[in-house]
């Protein structure tokens, strides 16, 4: 488990969009380890983590895609029943709240990555050291 920063894009929600933003970052071998979106009526936010966090900042403010970082809990996690709730259960117990989350597990892959947003970084890392 770690901190990582997470990118918050926000795109147009029309046709070729992210396939435009992800060509540019693929070109710049620049690799997605994490992804979520969710839309509105005329916009998307896509909230990723990168290997390159940094180099995608100023790629993408090149592209005037508007990028706001934020602190993250990046997990590596079991592919198993139950392996969210023994997190939340943790977290709960410590009084930290999960703002939101998402995870990238590939089927019949053995594990994945589970990425937390939390109301207490340092108290939640403090919790699940050794996850």
């Amino acid at each position: 488990m770690k901190i990582v920063n997470q990118l918050s894009l926000f795109l147009e929600n029309r046709r070729g969009t992210l396939a435009k933003l992800c060509e540019a970052l693929a070109k710049a071998k620049i690799n997605i380890c994490a992804l979520s979106i969710s839309d509105a009526v005329d916009h998307a936010v896509v909230r990723m983590v990168v290997d390159k966090a940094d180099k995608a900042i100023h790629l993408l403010g090149e592209h005037g895609v508007l990028v706001v970082e934020r602190d993250v809990l990046l997990l590596d996690g079991q592919n198993k029943s139950g392996e969210l709730a023994t997190i939340a259960q943790k977290l709960a117990r410590a009084k930290v709240n999960i703002e939101y989350a998402y995870t990238a597990t590939p089927p019949g892959a053995d594990a994945g990555v589970m990425v937390l947003r939390v109301d207490d970084m340092k108290k939640a890392a403090r919790v699940l050291k050794g996850h």
